[in-house]
């Protein structure tokens, strides 16, 4: 594919990345790219917003499992205004499957089934921390992510059902981060599930940060206003997971949804089903 001058932010050489920087994967499960363009054009996103702007792209599947099931086999999303297969960010690349036998360059090819198992032979301690129900370890199909990994945890407070969802999940990985020597490299994957449903609960608390939240499950109470207000939410606990990835060494991070959702638009509610909404999401990559 041509250099395009539009898209500099993407060129990065994972060859460079890989054994000399840790790796950060964040998925902000279900964030929709509006909702997220619209929050960091008004300033209130800003640990986020210190590291370029999101990009507007094409999701690689309509729910979590087919989007998951992509990226960790190397398929990231394409650009929003792709007009082939080609046209995706190609950090990883697997190996003689679908796009041909040798990685384009700045590309890091492998050939394990996931790019995870392959950064484990390169001598990364591989860590999951599950959010929604598709990591959660409790169903044969929640175990199927977390065995990708050398290390995986989930805990019911990591789920969308918990307010502070998103503070536990960066309190464990930081605890876990300290852990790991010096010298070893990691890649850490962090499913923040805080955006998912439910999340009607979000404007309220910051109003009233004190309140206890008891969610109701479901998708029929939350908005384009609350999925802002979880979006700033997770903003803000952010900074100590970035700040502590800093303290370790140098780190790559890749910052993404996985599908957007819906809320009424064109009589069509939450994911799983095609729809603009869904098939548009956030991406951005940069460096601690």
């Amino acid at each position: 594919m041509e250099k395009d001058s539009s898209k500099e932010w993407i060129h990065v050489d994972m060859n460079q990345i890989i054994g000399s920087h840790h790796i950060l994967f964040l998925c902000l499960d279900a964030l929709r790219y509006d909702v997220a363009k619209e929050e960091e054009e008004l300033g209130n996103t800003p640990t986020l917003n210190q590291y370029g702007v999101w990009q507007k792209c094409q999701a690689v599947g309509n729910f979590t499992y087919p989007a998951h099931q992509g990226m960790f086999a190397g398929f990231f999303p394409c650009y929003a205004d792709a007009k082939q297969h080609k046209e995706r960010i190609q950090l990883f690349f697997p190996e003689n499957v679908g796009m041909g036998r040798k990685a384009p360059k700045g590309a890091y090819g492998f050939s394990q089934g996931t790019f995870v198992e392959a950064l484990a032979e390169e001598g990364y301690e591989t860590c999951c921390i599950g959010g929604v129900s598709f990591f959660d370890k409790r169903s044969g199909l929640g175990k199927i992510f977390p065995s990708y990994f050398t290390h995986s945890f989930w805990n019911p407070s990591y789920s969308p059902m918990v307010a502070d969802s998103t503070r536990n999940q960066i309190d464990f990985a930081k605890k876990w981060l300290e852990k790991i020597p010096l010298e070893n490299k990691v890649f850490m994957y962090l499913n923040i599930s805080a955006i998912h449903y439910p999340n009607y609960f979000y404007p309220d608390l910051e109003q009233n940060p004190d309140k206890v939240i008891q969610p109701n499950r479901g998708w029929k109470k939350d908005n384009r206003e609350s999925h802002g207000a979880a979006l700033r939410y997770v903003d803000k606990e952010l900074a100590p997971l970035f700040e502590a990835f800093k303290q370790k060494g140098d780190t790559f991070v890749i910052c993404c949804s996985d599908h957007g959702t819906c809320y009424g638009e064109d009589g069509c509610f939450s994911h799983g089903i095609n729809h603009p909404i869904v098939n548009t999401i956030p991406y951005k990559h940069f460096h601690l």
